[in-house]
């Protein structure tokens, strides 16, 4: 039974799965999730618990950045296993006496979920016995508009986020499924991009020999120009 019940909590759903659905109360009212995000990319991230320093420095800033990420067609919905009341009091503190690093008065306007009972956070593998039986760990799910799970990124409760991967990464899916190519690397908007590897003797010897722009380094791995502008108007 032990055996089970840590399983249970440890289960996590994988990239190219259907986001669990749930219906949850939040510090922006009832939210039916995803449904009601369909046709948007969403950032779906746990918290170890509101009023503790990492988790503020946190929401701060993807407060002061929500902004770019809604340009980006990008909602942002948190979740800790605190309670509502919780969340208010913690959010209206960071509000009314917190500045860190140039910010404050920062007001957070995304849904932060209650979830008391774990239920959300089991259905995303967020609480992890081996680091908090009691907590959910640093958990990021990137969902496309079609409901699916495309990006995971887990932290430990030491470690807070990098918000320029964060945006980067959204970034790159999106543009990967725009113009049908890879990103390598390190890569950044306005970088070179990976076109798909040929699939046959006869495109690869063309793309090797090719002078319309795509440059291979062997015939498996060949990039091409994308402009920044191409990137930002998509």
């Amino acid at each position: 039974m032990e055996t089970t019940q840590q399983q249970e909590v440890s289960a996590m759903p994988r990239i190219g799965d259907k986001a669990p659905e749930f219906k949850a109360i939040t510090t922006q009212g009832e939210i039916n999730f995803p449904e009601e995000y369909k046709g948007k990319w969403v950032i779906l991230f746990s918290h170890p618990a509101d009023f503790t320093p990492v988790c503020t420095s946190e929401f701060m800033t993807f407060a002061k950045r929500e902004p770019e990420f809604t340009a980006l067609n990008c909602q942002l919905v948190g979740l800790s296993i605190d309670g509502l009341y919780s969340h208010i009091a913690w959010l209206r503190t960071i509000k009314e006496k917190i500045e860190y690093k140039g910010m404050k008065n920062i007001e957070v306007n995304f849904p932060l979920i209650e979830d008391i009972t774990m239920e959300v956070a089991k259905k995303y593998g967020m609480i992890q016995p081996g680091e908090s039986s009691t907590k959910a760990v640093r958990a990021v799910f990137f969902i496309d508009p079609k409901g699916m799970i495309r990006a995971i990124i887990y932290y430990p409760l030491s470690m807070g986020r990098n918000f320029d991967e964060l945006k980067r990464a959204l970034i790159a899916m999106q543009t990967a499924d725009t113009y049908n190519i890879a990103t390598p690397a390190d890569w950044q908007p306005g970088d070179d991009v990976i076109v798909p590897t040929a699939g046959s003797c006869g495109v690869a010897k063309e793309r090797m020999e090719s002078t319309d722009g795509i440059k291979c380094y062997d015939w498996f791995f060949c990039t091409k120009p994308l402009p920044l502008e191409k990137v930002k108007t998509k």
